[in-house]
């Protein structure tokens, strides 16, 4: 698959941005096979979805039109085997070089909501339309009833690690909400504590709060969520309880958008596996 930077339409990014953390929740995810590896010919193969129930496909499958993989030299390499079901879309990747490849979803685009003279609730850009900022001023009514114009972005990964692991797929891109490991993700061990930094257009998100819950949860009454909030410098710290795989979203929001938006929102989302001890 060759590399694909086509933005996802409006109403793709809409869908996308209704995750929340209740329990029925739709929540987009990116579930490897193995996050650790050894070898030559390593593979991982990859589930994509949006559910209830997380890594439980059952709601549909994700798009992956916009995945992008970051090999550990920098470069975007491309997958195989792409095949998108009902429920949940699969690929495999090739790990040719030793370190840590970052597989993500990433998207971002303005929207504004308001309504007519009616009363009528409007919406631009369309459903099935893509967000143009030429159009903006002759599209969206400036003195609109109860205008709002919000920047939103949406970031779905995961980390595989293929020998020692490396660290320069980290480096943050500064555009929407980002998790920079501290603790690399591909060492992570049960009842040990990880920390990571969370930042938003490049800047420390302070007190954007995350909430983390280990996969299995269709096999228990209770989600056992762990919930923690940045500090000042965008830090949070996550002591495993016990192994296995585990999900992370988080949720950021403040009124420090780029014109003409007026509020900023960002949602995270990703997979990290926790080995014993």
């Amino acid at each position: 698959m060759k590399r694909l930077l086509a933005k996802m339409s409006v109403a793709a990014l809409a869908a996308s941005l209704t995750v929340s953390f209740s329990a029925s929740a739709h929540r987009a995810w990116l579930l490897p096979s193995s996050t650790v590896l050894s070898g030559e010919n390593a593979y991982v193969t990859f589930d994509a979805a949006i559910s209830n129930t997380i890594f439980h496909p059952d709601h549909f499958a994700m798009n992956t039109s916009n995945l992008v993989v970051t090999s550990p030299d920098g470069k975007v390499v491309d997958v195989e085997n792409i095949a998108r079901g009902r429920y949940r879309t699969t690929f495999d990747l090739k790990l040719n070089k030793e370190g840590t490849y970052k597989v993500a979803s990433a998207s971002s685009g303005i929207r504004a909501f308001w309504r007519d003279e009616d009363g009528n609730r409007k919406m631009w850009p369309g459903r099935g339309e893509q967000y143009k900022p030429e159009e903006f001023n002759t599209a969206v009514p400036k003195k609109a009833t109860d205008l709002r114009v919000m920047q939103s972005s949406r970031r779905v990964e995961t980390f595989v690690t293929l020998g020692a692991p490396s660290m320069d797929v980290f480096a943050p891109t500064n555009e929407g909400l980002e998790l920079i490991p501290v603790t690399h993700p591909n060492d992570l061990f049960a009842t040990e504590t990880a920390t990571f930094k969370l930042l938003i257009d490049g800047k420390p998100a302070v007190g954007a709060e995350a909430e983390i819950v280990r996969g299995g949860m269709r096999y228990r009454n209770d989600q056992e969520t762990i919930v923690v909030v940045s500090d000042e410098n965008g830090v949070i710290e996550v002591t495993w309880p016990q192994a296995g795989m585990y999900f992370i979203e988080i949720s950021y929001q403040d009124d420090k958008a780029k014109k003409p938006a007026t509020s900023r929102n960002g949602s995270y989302s990703g997979t990290v596996e926790v080995l014993p001890l």
